[in-house]
């Protein structure tokens, strides 16, 4: 009988947790490579000074070292950050005359053993005159700022230019303002940074825990004077990446040059420590915003200034402002909208994409002061959000700032949060509280939010081959790194092939197996990487219906998918023929159709041809201390539309990882410098992460409103939960003491930082 029943939609185990769970999964640190040395950086200490004397005498004659590198000995071209930013800013592998923050490179040893790389690096001696030093993107592009690159003559990386319209806010009964800091974060994987470079005949064999290896296969070729084609690149177990492993960093250039030269294999790996100060950082926003309104609460125009923290070399961090100013307008009718951007180059840590990459600080600018504009008009914030949210009947839609977004339902997620919320009864419970005076305040926060997935990335590779014992090879240029690729894929074909998951192999994160792909990062993977090998299928399963259909002496129309496995008849099960009899049978060509080509398999580049926009709306519940200014994080509820779930426990996982990560955000997290530009937060003793004893348990649940852009009418998840979260977790804080007279406070919204806001409105109130 035919196949019945569908396997997507339903909540399936993550087949690659067992591996992960029981310690057989292989990171790149796990590899056991014969003859293999180590390498360590000796890094800057000063955030910006000339480089007046490298000393590497006593290093070079320290036990085990086999060699130590500076530019002058090991000299490589400048690495390039980002394709639309001046050359100026390429970062040099190893510093030349200047160093610009603290953790930029001066010189590198290699040695047998990783410990004696570490005591000879302590012995190189750096002579420094150091220079003015900048912090602040907006004090960077003064007029008498110390210029990072003076071949530049200035910090301006980039600027988003989207003009002055003096009557912009004429509309308007009233106008709001406020200066928000959307903070620098750093990403933190559990898995530090590292590489290990091994020789492969002429060319290198580079493993790397990296979110996109073909990316780095022209990067690292060019670096070390290679062809594209003499570099493979595998991404082994990934332990998480975030954005922060999308790049090429320079000490993956200097490893393997260095293997290149020593005719040696050379691992690096990051220390704790290391990591804090030498993996890209995200976020790291100033935001000027006003936002006009009529006294009804429509929302009449928005207007922003935004400058972006680039770090000192400035890469991808700069550009993504662009995400920024592109989803300003949000999930509202805003008529007028302009969003000016400037990035640019501070003695700090480079910036870089980061869980949202642009998206969340859009986000967090247009739901705060959506919350001071509600509070300005004495009106409620759903309310306030109800009246401007786009119709369901406007898509497809362009917006003002030439977003194209595909479909929207966004009032029926914010019904939705709040009746899951009990949005009412929270509001009771508050004005109870407020009435009675307690120390505990509850703040109830809101935000709802569009953003945008494979925003730039339409395209990608698949492939699936039916092998001689029926089982399946799908092939795909995507490369996970725990998001539950290989379960979803597996699930696709198990669908569309009726072949059980457990028989289908993914293929994926190694450039000499998948001939081309763009990685995983912008939640792309499943609509795009998946609807690759959705089509694939299709071919594939085209194919084998017209040799059943041969064999069997039957219209091809007739031809099904069976219960038990393979095609065969309809209504007619004994004519069954196994995938196994099929891929066997279609490399014999005497038993062949005329023109059907040999093989059960097809490769092809699937193109979405645009962006797919998720959307959400949250709702977060917190009780502050007015006393202390202690922060509880009680209750979040999310629900997020990410289009057709195919899978709902990886979605629901997804929701969970977001919404931790934006949480943490909002309270706790901050990279810290100080004015001369040392990092004050180096180490997770002094970087706030939360543990799940912070966090309250997720209340995540979705609606669905499929894209019409792909098959499979799937949209991102990734990056959802970072993005709906963080303003709802800052707008409940500030909304728990907005009746004491607090109007903003910056994240992290720490203790201290409530405790001095209560403080000083009760010290304005009394004057």
């Amino acid at each position: 009988m035919a196949a019945s029943g569908s396997i997507l939609g339903n909540a399936v185990l993550r087949r690659e947790d067992p591996a992960i769970l029981d310690g057989s999964a292989r990171y790149y640190d796990d590899l056991q490579v014969d003859g293999l040395t180590h390498i360590v950086f000796v890094r800057s200490t000063i955030a910006h000074a000339t480089v007046a004397s490298i000393d590497t005498a006593d290093a070079e004659t320290m036990p085990g070292v086999i060699a130590v590198y500076t530019a002058a000995t090991l000299p490589m071209d400048a690495i390039q950050g980002f394709i639309m930013l001046p050359p100026a800013f390429n970062r040099p592998p190893l510093a030349t005359d200047r160093v610009r923050f603290v953790g930029d490179i001066v010189a590198a040893v290699v040695a047998e053993t990783r410990a004696h790389a570490v005591d000879a690096a302590e012995q190189v001696i750096v002579d420094y005159d150091p220079l003015p030093v900048v912090i602040d993107p907006e004090r960077a592009l003064d007029d008498d700022a110390p210029v990072l690159f003076e071949e530049h003559g200035s910090n301006l990386a980039i600027a988003f230019d989207a003009g002055d319209d003096p009557t912009i806010m004429d509309d308007a009964d009233i106008v709001v303002s406020e200066r928000f800091v959307n903070q620098r974060v750093a990403a933190v994987p559990m898995e530090p940074n590292g590489i290990v470079v091994e020789l492969d005949g002429e060319g290198l064999l580079v493993r790397v825990p990296t979110q996109h290896p073909h990316g780095l296969v022209g990067s690292i070729a060019a670096a070390v004077g290679l062809e594209a084609e003499q570099v493979r690149v595998i991404a082994p177990a990934v332990g998480g990446g975030f954005g922060a492993k999308m790049d090429m960093y320079v000490e993956y250039a200097v490893a393997a040059k260095a293997a290149q030269t020593l005719g040696r294999p050379v691992k690096w790996t990051e220390t704790r420590s290391e990591n804090m100060v030498s993996m890209t950082h995200g976020r790291a926003q100033i935001q000027h915003v006003e936002m006009g309104l009529k006294r009804d609460g429509t929302i009449t125009a928005l207007r922003s200034m935004v400058f972006q923290d680039s770090g000192a070399y400035p890469s991808i961090g700069a550009f993504l402002v662009f995400f920024t100013r592109q989803l300003a307008q949000g999930v509202y009718s805003i008529p007028k909208v302009q969003v000016n951007a400037k990035s640019a180059a501070t003695n700090t840590t480079t910036t870089a994409a980061y869980r949202g990459a642009g998206r969340p600080e859009a986000t967090a600018m247009l739901e705060r002061i959506i919350d001071i504009a509600a509070d300005e008009l004495d009106l409620d914030p759903v309310e306030i959000r109800r009246r401007n949210l786009i119709p369901p009947e406007a898509f497809p839609l362009t917006t003002v700032t030439g977003a194209n977004y595909d479909v929207g339902e966004y009032a029926k997620a914010l019904d939705e949060v709040c009746r899951v919320a009990g949005y009412d009864e929270l509001r009771a419970d508050q004005a109870q509280r407020r009435s009675r005076g307690d120390v505990k305040q509850l703040g109830i926060g809101v935000s709802t939010y569009v953003e945008v997935t494979a925003g730039g990335l339409f395209q990608e590779y698949g492939e699936i081959a039916i092998n001689d014992d029926g089982s399946v090879t799908a092939t795909v240029g995507t490369s996970a790194h725990g998001q539950g690729h290989e379960t979803s894929f597996a699930m696709i074909v198990q669908e569309l092939l009726g072949i059980p998951m457990d028989q289908v192999t993914i293929v994926q994160s190694d450039t000499g197996l998948v001939p081309r792909g763009g990685g995983t990062m912008g939640s792309r993977s499943l609509q795009i990487g998946g609807s690759a090998l959705y089509k694939a299928s299709e071919e594939v399963l085209a194919k084998a219906k017209s040799l059943a259909a041969h064999l069997l002496e039957a219209n091809v129309d007739d031809i099904v998918l069976m219960d038990g496995g393979g095609l065969g008849v309809t209504g007619v099960p004994a004519s069954a023929l196994s995938w196994a009899q099929l891929a066997q049978t279609a490399k014999d060509p005497a038993k062949l159709p005329e023109g059907m080509a040999a093989e059960l398999s097809h490769a092809l580049d699937f193109n979405q041809g645009e962006a797919t926009y998720p959307f959400g709306a949250h709702i977060a519940v917190v009780e502050v201390d007015t006393e202390t200014g202690q922060v509880d994080h009680v209750r979040h509820v999310a629900v997020d539309d990410c289009g057709k779930i195919l899978n709902p426990m990886l979605v629901h996982g997804q929701q969970h990882g977001g919404i931790a990560q934006g949480s943490a955000q909002a309270m706790w997290e901050g990279v810290a410098y100080d004015e001369d530009g040392n990092p004050l937060t180096g180490n997770l003793m002094d970087y706030a992460i939360p543990s799940a004893a912070e966090l309250p348990n997720f209340e995540a649940s979705n609606t669905e409103t499929p894209t019409p852009l792909n098959p499979l009418g799937a949209k991102g998840i990734g990056e959802s939960g970072t993005i709906g979260s963080t303003p709802a977790v800052h707008n409940a804080i500030i909304d728990a003491v907005s009746h004491l007279g607090v109007r903003h406070i910056d994240m992290p919204v720490s203790a201290q930082r409530v405790w001095n806001a209560i403080n000083d409105a009760r010290v304005a109130g009394v004057s």
